[in-house]
């Protein structure tokens, strides 16, 4: 018993910090679970577990980052979701590793510097014989939420007045009763070295609040899917045919949908997960090295009437606010399974280090601006879905059997994690009296930390020759068990790495070649 009230005593709560302007779902779930939100007049400038904002963090940041600590967001990553950057990164990847990986997102224009190539583009189609004339939607490159999207057919409705991308049209979308729609899949990034993504099964399917028309181009509520602007259409609380009230489904119900119509979506959720690796592998070279970071990225995908998945967009800080019920049972799932993802010790609960500190834990392979202007932030609402056994079939691939049966009996037999046992701790009457923290020694933002102990490298954590760098936190996101990534936390699913070459190929910095080969040979065995 007595041992029992000392342990009570050790565990204290898991503390979070908010930025201003992060969307309340988080608050609620992190307190939800337990946690006490970090009070900068009372609390030590390190005395939290958990910082998330909706921009990207300093530099010194990431420095003085310690080993309890995790932060929502990694240096660099705006390089893929801003319009020009990630059109960028793709034709780069295109002209490297060829147009037959990286040919699911329509060739871009970035004006006005492509302005010359995009009219003898134009031109070339408008004088070919027996060819229908192309559409083009054009994109402000750092605006989010549909804000300022243009779709034409002739170049004198082409009107522009800030740097934007042109691409064709996607005009022969794959339609549910006549309307349009995509997917929002969530995507969870816990390591840009090693590599390690995982993606949602459940999201969100977005649909345009009037039916699709070619011939009104400037509806926007029959060719946009932002649930932002078709909330605000005179058919948003309509009962649509079809589709129902509102604008959204969940990936379950769109699961259903394709299996009453005998669709085996199997091979369309390959797909995307082949997407969103071809995606990061563009920019995972350039994210700098750091520690104890994740990022969440929205990636919007929309499939055409062939059933090819097309990338529209990668979003920076996928909007996380409840619009909807079907918002509601998402995006707070999502949330607590971040949390679980981010794998917190108890340990992590007594914020200090032990014996030595901590050294800088970020060590840049490519020095690059760290912050863009303009990024493309929040958006709107989103997710990804898919059959569980599906992806789980996916992901999993060749990993080992001891890794699939790991992953299996995570599911029937929750793990005891530390957030749990908050809860517990909070549904239990407090005792008479309750020792308090010692008090810490106050702390400047951003001073840098003395050493902490020296941390044993595994085969799957990157060798220190190879940054000129010293790993000297341990990674949150594999197992002590087997020192690889979880296979499945929740409804977050791995998807890469998917084998063990794939794992040998990122665990020494990022070798792409050897990657992109991977997944030559994974894709051929999709082929139906």
């Amino acid at each position: 018993m007595a041992s029992d009230h000392d342990a009570e005593d050790i565990l204290k709560p898991l503390v979070f910090r908010l930025h201003e302007n992060v969307p309340k779902a988080v608050r609620e779930v992190l307190l939800e679970r337990g946690w006490s939100e970090f009070d900068e007049q009372e609390q030590d400038e390190a005395d939290w577990n958990l910082y998330w904002q909706n921009s990207p963090f300093r530099m010194t940041d990431h420095r003085s980052i310690k080993p309890w600590q995790r932060l929502n967001h990694y240096p660099e990553t705006a390089r893929i979701t801003r319009k020009d950057y990630l059109a960028r990164h793709l034709k780069r990847m295109k002209g490297i590793y060829g147009p037959s990986l990286y040919e699911f997102s329509p060739v871009a224009f970035i004006m006005p510097n492509d302005y010359v190539k995009f009219m003898a583009e134009y031109t070339k189609e408008r004088q070919a014989l027996g060819r229908k004339p192309s559409y083009w939607i054009c994109k402000p490159v750092a605006l989010s939420r549909g804000r300022g999207i243009l779709i034409f057919q002739d170049i004198k409705d082409f009107v522009y007045d800030c740097m934007v991308i042109v691409q064709k049209y996607i005009s022969n979308p794959l339609l549910i009763s006549g309307y349009k729609w995509d997917l929002r899949l969530y995507v969870c990034v816990t390591s840009f070295c090693p590599l390690t993504i995982y993606t949602y099964e459940e999201g969100l399917v977005r649909f345009a609040t009037e039916k699709y028309d070619l011939g009104s181009l400037d509806n926007v509520y029959a060719h946009l899917t932002n649930t932002s602007i078709n909330k605000f259409g005179a058919s948003y609380k309509k009962n649509k045919e079809g589709i129902g009230r509102g604008c959204k489904w969940t990936f379950s119900k769109f699961r259903s949908y394709l299996r009453s119509h005998e669709v085996d979506d199997l091979l369309l959720w390959r797909r995307i997960n082949n997407i969103v690796m071809l995606t990061l592998l563009a920019v995972t070279p350039s994210v700098p090295l750091t520690s104890n970071c994740f990022e969440l990225f929205g990636f919007d995908i929309l499939i055409d009437d062939k059933f090819k998945p097309w990338l529209l967009e990668v979003n920076y800080s996928p909007a996380l606010h409840l619009d909807c019920s079907i918002d509601t049972t998402v995006k707070k799932r999502l949330l607590h399974d971040i949390i679980e993802l981010l794998n917190y010790k108890q340990t992590d609960t007594l914020r200090e280090n032990k014996g030595a500190s901590t050294k800088s834990s970020y060590a840049g392979r490519t020095h690059i601006r760290l912050t863009t202007q303009n990024e493309n932030a929040t958006d709107d609402s989103p997710d990804f879905l898919a059959s569980k056994q599906s992806l789980l079939d996916v992901a999993r691939g060749s990993f080992k059997k001891g890794a699939i049966a790991m992953g299996k009996m995570s599911r029937t037999q929750p793990r005891k994690t530390l957030t749990s046992q908050l809860r517990e701790r909070m549904n239990k009457p407090k005792p008479s009296s309750q020792s308090k923290a010692a008090s810490k020694s106050k702390q400047l933002p951003g001073a840098r930390h003395s050493p902490h102990a020296s941390v044993q490298v595994t085969h799957w954590l990157p060798t220190t020759e190879s940054f000129n760098y010293k790993l000297t936190i341990p990674p949150y996101f594999v197992s002590a068990k087997d020192k690889r990534p979880f296979p499945r936390i929740g409804d977050f699913v791995l998807i890469f790495p998917f084998n063990d070459a794939a794992l040998e190929a990122s665990r020494n910095g990022i070798d792409i070649k050897s990657i992109i080969h991977e997944i030559h040979k994974l894709m051929s065995k999709q082929l139906p």
